[in-house]
């Protein structure tokens, strides 16, 4: 059993700028600490980072299943780290690669992450020239000992400023970063950041819940058994408080006209994220940069995860020499050859050359149909509007026997949740969290529905 084997070629791009003056206490992404004085227009590191961003890019091919298709790039995402430390120049470098190697097209949106305190408004408006068009403002408390408790460089008057600098640059398309679930964060403090950044009218708004993962320097202070080798540590918010600030977001957040659009996104009428509904709609899509990882036909592709091993790929992918159009990076492309050639089956880069480099770690998977459907469903649960059970279905081949008969006969298992209010009646077939209680409880429900679903398949292989 297999899912169909047409190729898509991805019309979004993520790029990793890894770059921070500090790593916050709750950020596991891959970063390179720089300190509060350093910049892309005085650091080597950076310089040297974004000239291999660009070659990476130039070495990468696009699949070449449908070579008379115009593909130019719908959505370019900048994250990090911090990429509001790059130049102007240095961000209209990398545009300008991306647009003559792949393309861009002339209404696309072109997203990057900002930090309050991190660029004036000259370098907001060499930004706006270079083609950005969204802008997402990593403001996360509006209040200045939450801030510092978790790390961040910025406090609430930096946010403010950073506001008033994209208001006076005419831009609209603009997003504010907000937290939950802070170490002392009270109901009062979640409410008043709320209201803060409601009247601060951004076009978008996300709202995530901490998450404390391993390796960090929250993941380590509250891990229970290493709890009492630290310093007292500041409380955490129960469970049922941060559940209480989940639907006070909602209820405020909607009340504003912000449309709840994803589980933890908002947004006006029109300002939902483009690139980020790629992700959630299982669509592919390149990635650049150290760590950053793409999904291209059917494959998804992680790249090495500190600048040294991230160097070492490259140039042992080609980046030093410049190779001709065979020795590219075609894990992103595939080029003429079949994944099995280029190690991703779990054989890792051996299709780059990399065997016997010490460089063999498994960075490349080729998704089964199973796992394909099961993130099919988790990523698109994660909308309001939910998942349409036939459209999992025509991820199916013609040939397979599991039809959409078969999977609505899981109506009987979601029924318990369609009556403890998390799931909306199934009809017309369509699996839908309600707000908030179901997305709440979002977790118990998808575990009994990934079980059913793997049952699916294991009955017809």
């Amino acid at each position: 059993m297999r899912l169909e084997s047409k190729i898509t070629v991805p019309t979004s791009a993520y790029i990793h700028i890894p770059f921070c003056r500090r790593r916050c206490f709750y950020c596991d992404f891959p970063v390179s600490v720089v300190g509060d004085q350093r910049h892309g227009g005085n650091s080597l590191a950076i310089a040297r980072y974004v000239e291999a961003l660009c070659t990476e890019i130039r070495l990468t091919h696009r699949p070449k299943h449908h070579p008379d298709e115009p593909t130019p790039l719908k959505t370019v995402f900048f994250g990090g780290g911090t990429p509001s430390l790059l130049t102007g120049e240095q961000l209209g470098q990398i545009l300008g690669v991306l647009r003559s190697h792949l393309g861009i097209a002339d209404d696309a949106e072109i997203s990057i992450e900002m930090d309050p305190g991190t660029f004036d408004r000259a370098k907001l408006q060499a930004y706006r020239a270079a083609g950005i068009s969204r802008i997402s403002l990593g403001s996360q408390a509006f209040q200045d000992r939450l801030l510092e408790t978790c790390g961040r460089t910025h406090r609430v008057g930096d946010i403010e400023a950073a506001v008033a600098l994209l208001r006076q640059a005419g831009v609209e398309n603009f997003s504010l970063d907000l937290i939950s679930g802070l170490p002392t964060q009270t109901m009062a403090d979640w409410r008043e950041s709320l209201e803060r950044a409601i009247a601060l009218s951004p076009a978008h708004i996300s709202a995530y819940d901490m998450v404390l993962e391993p390796g960090t320097v929250f993941g380590k202070r509250y891990q229970p058994a290493d709890h009492q080798t630290f310093s007292p540590a500041p409380p955490l918010p129960a469970d049922d408080a941060t559940a209480d600030m989940y639907r006070l977001a909602q209820t405020s957040l909607t009340a504003a006209g912000y449309g709840h659009y994803e589980v933890s996104n908002y947004a006006q009428p029109g300002f939902q994220c483009r690139h980020n509904r790629v992700y959630w709609e299982m669509q592919p899509y390149y990635a650049f940069g150290m760590g950053a990882a793409s999904f291209v036909a059917g494959a998804r592709f992680t790249r090495p995860r500190t600048t040294r091993s991230y160097y070492d790929w490259l140039a042992l992918a080609g980046g030093a020499t410049g190779p001709g159009p065979e020795q590219g990076l075609e894990e992103q492309g595939l080029e003429e050859q079949g994944l099995e050639q280029q190690g991703l089956e779990g054989q890792g880069l051996e299709g780059q050359g990399l065997e016997g480099q010490g460089l063999e770690q498994r960075f490349g998977e080729i998704l089964t149909p199973t796992d394909e459907l099961l993130e099919t469903l988790m990523l698109g649960m994660r909308l309001t509007e939910g998942v349409d059970l036939l459209k999992l279905q025509q991820k199916l081949d013609a040939g397979v026997a599991v039809g959409s008969a078969k999977l609505r006969n899981i109506a009987p298992v979601v029924q318990p949740f369609i009556t403890q209010g998390w799931l909306h009646p199934l009809a017309p077939g369509r699996l839908q969290f309600t707000d908030p209680e179901g997305f709440l409880f979002s977790n118990q429900v998808l575990s009994t529905l990934f079980e059913v679903f793997e049952e699916v398949f294991e009955n017809e292989e």
